[in-house]
């Protein structure tokens, strides 16, 4: 598994804007890379049946909807530290590599967790919830990369460092922070290691040109952070009601597919209603 990833990925470092990034190369390569991850689950279905194929197509959505969110933030960080556009793509390639990494911990960690004391999963959900009613209250507040705790020690120490230093912290801490948010969420459907690692993979696959096809319609996406955090709370209740009724996998993923189509939806519907009275 690990190996395909990494075959994977080496494949969208190399072939992915070799002859120039566009809208039209970004949104081909952001379908097929979709496309390969959603496909992952006819292999699960043969190779685990249904039931565990249906626990990572869930965790897949769950992952690649949290990711969207991940992008609009990475273009927040390149745009306040005036990352030239040419540079982009292969510091995205690094924070990736580094959110593959972060994430494979934190499942290591969050599964040991779950495995040695069951309670764990309450203390998960609470923390969704939370996370999500948070997230929905402040989904207007504007971000500032530049007030990263960590960058700031590190312009105070290293003064001299480099621009290329500066987003690799900073796209590294804000990983982190993602990463505290979506592997308790993706627990919420499944505690196989090996179907979280696997959601996760699949889901950061490609984000370099989901980067690149959405840069540009951010403000789009105006009900988007609100469709997250509603997603967020619901898999925390999941997780809280657990011993009291285990929502099935196949109720779970259409509630998250109708959230997500429903906060696009809107978005685009408000958007083209904002067009009209521009007009």
């Amino acid at each position: 598994m690990i190996v395909a990833i990494v075959a994977m990925l080496a494949v969208d470092f190399v072939l992915f804007g070799r002859r120039g990034i566009t809208f039209r190369s970004s949104a081909v390569w952001s379908v097929a890379w979709i496309a390969i991850g959603v496909g992952f689950t006819g292999v699960m279905v043969a190779w685990q049946g249904r039931e565990t194929a249906g626990e990572y197509l869930s965790g897949y959505v769950i992952e690649r909807s949290l990711s969207i969110d991940n992008v609009f933030v990475f273009a927040v960080i390149f745009t306040t530290l005036a990352v030239p556009l040419s540079r982009r793509a292969r510091l995205l390639s690094i924070g990736i590599v580094m959110a593959l990494v972060l994430r494979a911990i934190f499942i290591v960690v969050g599964a040991a967790l779950l495995d040695a004391f069951h309670p764990t999963i309450y203390l998960f959900g609470a923390l969704l919830v939370a996370t999500g009613v948070k997230l929905y209250r402040h989904q207007g507040e504007e971000i500032h990369p530049e007030r990263n705790v960590v960058l700031r020690l590190m312009r105070r120490f290293w003064p001299q460092a480099s621009l290329t230093a500066a987003v690799i912290v900073t796209l590294a801490t804000t990983d982190l922070i993602f990463a505290i948010d979506s592997i308790p969420a993706i627990f919420a459907v499944t505690d196989d290691a090996f179907i979280v690692f696997a959601a996760n993979a699949f889901a950061l696959l490609g984000l370099r040109s989901l980067y690149f096809l959405l840069d540009g319609m951010m403000d789009r996406f105006v009900y988007l952070t609100h469709g997250l955090a509603v997603i967020l709370v619901f898999v925390g209740f999941k997780m809280l009601l657990i011993d009291l009724w285990k929502i099935p996998t196949w109720l779970s993923l259409l509630v998250i597919l109708a959230i997500l189509a429903a906060a696009i939806g809107l978005s685009f519907l408000r958007d083209g209603r904002a067009s009209k009275a521009e007009a």
